[in-house]
């Protein structure tokens, strides 16, 4: 078969970044590397794309081998190239990131890479330009998560909107009015009150509540206005 002539090997591989959030703070999914470089040390879960599958395929084989299940949200990020990423050979990673709800995906995280759940504001140092992959993506999911109900991904099917509140809280560092919040993101007709409550916090408790899949997937615009000053995330 023909080749291109002059050409250098540059292999191709995918890193994914694993976002969770357990009720109380948003996480990082890591697990230690097994081989050197780095043999030992914190990184993201990624691989190399074989030969008769693409990026997309990729990235679901390796989360799927770390959580065991299919369908979890995932999205491709940006591609990293720096010439010297990787001490033992060129190499270029398409990295995606995920949205995980932490209480329904711990019992399927498998032990052989010994993964671990990090605070995202307590993260160990990572190898090669991982830390510079997670950054990226925290950046990208505050623009989207301003902009559509993106973080909804990250929540059990049941939900309060004190838990609510914490998530978007944790994903931009900041707290929120509780009525002005309440009132904003019941004003997007995107959740169904249920009858019961949790009542873990308090004796009154708060109602749970549900995303109402059929308009999520219709109006993903809708929480434009949730977030002050939107338009300016980048």
């Amino acid at each position: 078969m023909t080749r291109y002539q002059k050409q250098s090997r540059v292999l191709a591989a995918v890193d994914c970044i694993i976002f969770g959030f357990d009720g109380q703070q948003l996480k990082l999914l890591l697990i230690k590397r097994g081989f050197e470089p780095e043999k030992g040390n914190w990184s993201l879960m990624g691989g190399f794309i074989q030969a008769a599958e693409g990026p997309d395929e990729a990235a679901s084989r390796i989360l799927k081998s770390l959580t065991g299940l299919d369908g979890v949200y995932l999205e491709q990020l940006a591609t990293f190239g720096s010439p010297d990423r990787d001490p033992i050979e060129r190499t270029i990673s398409i990295a995606y990131f995920a949205l995980i709800d932490i209480l329904k995906y711990e019992k399927q995280l498998t032990d052989e890479y010994h993964a671990e759940w990090f605070p995202l504001n307590k993260l160990p140092r990572l190898i090669f330009d991982h830390e510079q992959m997670v950054m990226s993506a925290r950046e990208k999911l505050r623009y989207k998560a301003a902009l559509h109900p993106i973080l909804f991904e990250l929540l059990p099917e049941k939900f309060t909107l004190p838990q609510l509140q914490i998530l978007y809280e944790s994903m931009y560092d900041t707290k929120f009015d509780k009525r002005n919040f309440a009132r904003k993101v019941l004003s997007t007709k995107l959740l169904i009150k249920q009858s019961d409550k949790d009542k873990s916090g308090s004796k009154r408790g708060a109602f749970y509540y549900k995303l109402d899949l059929k308009n999520y997937e219709a109006d993903f615009q809708a929480f434009l206005n949730i977030i002050p000053n939107a338009h300016l995330l980048r």
